[in-house]
């Protein structure tokens, strides 16, 4: 039977009110896991002395996001459910994240980075499959996606919250936090709504795995255009993660962390503001300043500095909201816009996460640490400001190059 609502199948559609909660709950456990392990790794990598291996640990996500995402677009089509998908690749990805304390020491530091790498292959799929999901679950409600998953914010603020007042910052013991929740999120993908796998448009296995159907969909001049535009805006998301806390450092303040921390509650604010502004506006405006806001925040930061313009420092940070929602979580609902009526909605988000995650974030580690490496041995913040001005002027011109260029035809396909 199909509901009424989405494309769930069963024998009964829940409320609107149990849906919401469900999916909520799906989306608090999914980033909670991530949340629980990646923001303290580093510190846990340099207390055991492997404090060399953290820029390959940090590495391994944008490569499983590709490698990840080109599994999937083969597995989601032919031979799972999405949420049967998300059961077998937790309980596995759990299973690791028990076994990954043991091997946080010097003696296999390499081991440790392959097997992470292992672990991020399985973990990155499973991004692009909650939001498949939540989106298939909502069907043409999509502008209720934006609050649930703002439930994946709160549980990366929650995790962080519970390793800091455990004292496990600096210890391995991170990972098992977060191999409880991917077991537990892991049996409850059991009760999440009964989405249909996509249908497969060819039997070809190779075809599957290539994603060649998700792939397709760049064929629409615009769907293109986005697809560009979302891999290059995520080469300044990847330098923000690497590099802004040590410029938050060397700029005079002490609490860094809990400066960080005002990002993602702004994120957590304009989650729950996003139903309203996409029936409100589209799909295009929310784009378009969540790209603008790349630049914005990167020029902020090079004028910030210790003194009078401090100001500017805090307020790049506070924009990580506008930054991350307007784009990556508009992208996402137009993502799922385009691909529904082909049948291919869960390769195409894997595929959205292939080209953010993935590409744009590996190209972002790689030119972030050229420009890195280009400072001083005791960089001042003047350095630092030079430095931000290259992602601030490249935010700048991708933003009016999609303005100019791209065009929104969601409203024709669901049309």
């Amino acid at each position: 039977m199909v509901a009424a609502e989405g494309t769930l199948t069963g024998v009964a559609r829940p409320t609107s009110a149990m849906l919401t909660g469900r999916l909520s709950a799906l989306m608090f456990m999914q980033f909670f896991i991530w949340g629980a392990w990646n923001v303290t790794l580093g510190l846990v990598m340099q207390t055991v002395g492997i404090g060399n291996l953290i820029a390959n640990a940090f590495s391994v996500g944008p490569i499983a996001s590709i490698v990840g995402s080109f599994l999937l677009g083969m597995a989601a089509v032919r031979y799972f459910s999405p949420k049967m998908l998300m059961v077998i690749l937790h309980l596995i990805g759990g299973a690791i994240l028990f076994a990954l304390p043991e091997m946080v020491t010097p003696e296999h530091g390499n081991t440790f980075v392959w097997v992470l790498l292992g672990y991020m292959i399985l973990y990155m799929p499973t991004v692009g499959l909650a939001n498949t999901i939540a989106l298939k679950s909502f069907g043409e409600r999509v502008d209720r996606f934006p609050f649930v998953r703002a439930f994946g914010t709160l549980g990366w603020i929650a995790a962080g919250l519970i390793i800091g007042w455990s004292g496990l910052s600096d210890s391995p013991e991170i990972f098992r936090v977060a191999a409880i929740v991917s077991v537990v999120l892991g049996l409850y993908s059991f009760t999440l709504p009964n989405v249909e796998p996509d249908a497969p448009r060819d039997e070809s296995v190779i075809r599957q795995v290539l994603c060649v159907e998700a792939f397709g969909l760049m064929r629409q001049r615009s769907f293109l255009i986005f697809i560009i535009s979302a891999t290059l805006i995520s080469i300044p998301l990847a330098m923000y993660y690497a590099y802004a806390s040590a410029y938050l450092g060397t700029a005079g303040i002490e609490n860094v962390g809990g400066t960080m921390s005002i990002g993602q509650m702004s994120e957590l604010a304009f989650m729950f503001s996003m139903p309203w502004l996409y029936r409100r506006f589209g799909v295009k405006p929310l784009l378009l300043v969540g790209m603008a806001a790349w630049a914005a925040r990167y020029a902020l930061f090079a004028i910030g500095d210790g003194g009078d313009s401090l100001w500017a420092i805090y307020l790049g940070v506070a924009l990580h909201g506008v930054c991350y929602d307007f784009f990556f979580v508009a992208g996402a609902i137009y993502t799922g816009t385009i691909a529904s009526p082909k049948g291919v909605n869960a390769q195409a988000q894997g595929m959205l996460t292939l080209f953010t995650y993935g590409v744009g974030m590996l190209l972002g580690s790689q030119i972030g640490g050229f420009l890195y490496a280009q400072l001083p041995a005791n960089a001042t913040i003047a350095d630092w400001q030079h430095m931000w001005w290259y992602p601030a002027i490249a935010a700048a011109v991708i933003a009016i190059l999609f303005q100019l260029s791209f065009r929104d035809d969601s409203r024709e396909v669901r049309a």
